[in-house]
């Protein structure tokens, strides 16, 4: 393993295929995956994809238990009462496996855990401990690359003799010249001052096809036993495309590499959703379409929600529903890990951070929360930085305690010498934290907890109908209809304050009534 790697090397006598904790059993599920019945839904599968609400993880910020300043899978355990009492139900982590990257998105081997977050024993820990709960756990997997030390590339580099050397994309004879990786990448400079190769895989090498259609399932079933309780409920895809960076290298691929693996993932288990991060950040239809995955992100709704522009909004509402067959859906979301905070928007006020809040929670789709948004959490990109240092501000520690030295923070990115340490948007007793916020009845926090219990308690809010409706131009009025229960989502997005003259009578979001302040929200029960 390159000397860089904050991990310990991979043995490299050991086959990938042979040491692999799970393999062995899901070789044998896929071999018989057509006799497999299916099996009684466990309780964290009874959840329909409209009564998801999803949380994305940042795993190295979310908690330390161990007092190494990384995030790591206990702390992740530790924090699960917490989201189920903010309405969460389904817990989307960002990747898991060895990397030499903070982020872990490049990896330095895709078999085990990531020590630092701890072991593979945590890992089925922590799926027992959401189960339990009656929640679901979603994977982020990123497979389309590879860095320098994973043993698929050390062991084949000059090597054509290697059995995986099929797996990746070689220019030079003789296995001598890896491709580039994705966006041109040779070498990345990275967190905490280092640097890394990074190379593609082949994605048409029927060798590796065969191992991934392993690898999923042995997320899915990790004993081969048919009971998927100890099982992981759906994946995330980084970067999905059908043309792999537009390259036309590989080309094809939701009807070559991605339909045939959800299939033989569905055909042992078909409650396993698969979630596209489309690599365009439009509307998703293709994805959702050609290349088969459940849901996708509803990137230009967040674009059109943070403009708090009403015609950008009506138009990305009916975009995203016109772009979303039967039985697909899309994740409605304002901020992720790839993207300024939204509390740290130009001119963003508490008032509008409760409408963005409210238009990402009550619009049709599936909500999801990045960690620390329900508390206002700040961050922007710092792009002064040429590597993976310019995100760390918007993927700071979890904001637990008033203290930002609290032990329990994952303050990994700690150095003084950094300006995104000196600099950073966590403050202490900056009123940005569960301990300050969690008993102020007026905190965002509990505004979310509002949100999320009314969309728990009335279907319309999470299943039902959604139509725009007719209003004064500064008004966004939107209706969510269900078996006989109707409401108006009653946006004001313009500077002035404006009477709504619908029907309706108090405001369920605890509102001053039909006077809107400027870029306020409020939400009417019409029946």
């Amino acid at each position: 393993m390159a000397p860089h790697s904050r991990h310990q090397p991979v043995d490299p006598g050991m086959s990938v295929l042979t040491r692999a904790w799970p393999l062995a059993a899901a070789a044998t599920l896929l071999a018989s995956c057509a006799s497999v019945p299916t099996p009684a839904p466990q309780a964290s599968a009874a959840l329909a994809p409209s009564d998801e609400v999803f949380y994305h993880v940042f795993n190295r910020s979310l908690r330390d238990s161990d007092g190494d300043g990384h995030g790591d899978l206990q702390g992740i355990i530790d924090s699960l009462d917490y989201l189920k009492e903010l309405g969460v139900t389904s817990i989307l982590l960002t990747p898991l496996y060895p990397s030499a990257f903070y982020h872990n998105y490049f990896a330095s081997d895709f078999e085990g855990i990531d020590p630092e977050y701890g072991t593979m024993e945590d890992y089925h820990r922590l799926v027992a401990e959401v189960h339990k709960r009656g929640m679901k756990i979603y994977l982020d997997q990123e497979i389309q690359y590879v860095a320098y030390d994973h043993p698929w590339y050390t062991q084949s580099l000059g090597n054509p003799a290697s059995p995986y050397s099929d797996f990746l994309v070689w220019r030079g004879p003789g296995n001598t010249q890896p491709d580039e990786g994705p966006f041109a990448i040779v070498v990345a400079k990275h967190w905490p001052d280092l640097e890394t190769g990074i190379t593609t895989l082949n994605m048409e090498s029927p060798e590796l096809k065969a191992y991934f259609d392993r690898y999923f399932l042995s997320w899915v079933d990790p004993n081969g036993d048919g009971d998927f309780s100890d099982g992981v409920d759906g994946f995330r895809i980084d970067h999905m495309m059908d043309n792999l960076d537009e390259r036309d290298m590989h080309t094809n691929l939701f009807a070559e590499f991605w339909r045939p693996l959800f299939d033989k993932v569905r055909a042992v288990n078909p409650q396993v959703i698969f979630i596209a991060e489309q690599s365009d950040w439009g509307y998703g239809e293709d994805f959702l379409t050609r290349g088969d995955a459940d849901y996708v992100f509803a990137f230009p709704l967040r674009e059109a929600i943070r403009s708090f522009d009403k015609a950008k909004i009506v138009e990305a509402i009916r975009g995203t529903a016109n772009a979303t067959p039967q039985g697909k859906h899309q994740l409605i979301f304002i901020e992720n890990h790839d993207m300024n905070r939204v509390a740290s928007d130009e001119g963003m006020t508490p008032t509008r951070l409760r409408t963005a809040a409210a238009l990402g929670i009550l619009l049709q789709g599936t909500p999801l929360l990045y960690y620390g948004q329900e508390l206002g959490m700040h961050g922007v990109q710092d792009m002064r930085f040429e590597t993976d240092e310019k995100d760390i501000g918007i993927r700071e520690a979890f904001e637990w305690e008033a203290e930002v030295e609290a032990p329990i923070h994952a303050n990994w990115y700690r150095d003084p010498s950094k300006s995104y340490w000196t600099d950073k948007y966590s403050q202490s007793h900056d009123g940005i934290s569960v301990e300050e916020q969690d008993g102020d009845p007026d905190s965002l926090l509990n505004f979310y907890r509002r949100l999320l219990d009314l969309r728990t308690k009335h279907p319309a809010l999470s299943r039902g109908s959604l139509e725009v409706m007719e209003s004064a131009p500064e008004l966004l009025v939107v209706e969510r209809k269900l078996d006989g229960e109707r409401f108006h989502l009653v946006a004001n997005l313009s500077d002035r304050m404006v009477n709504y003259q619908g029907p309706g009578q108090a405001d369920l979001l605890g509102g001053s009534g039909r006077a809107l302040a400027p870029y306020d929200i409020a939400l009417f029960k019409l029946n």
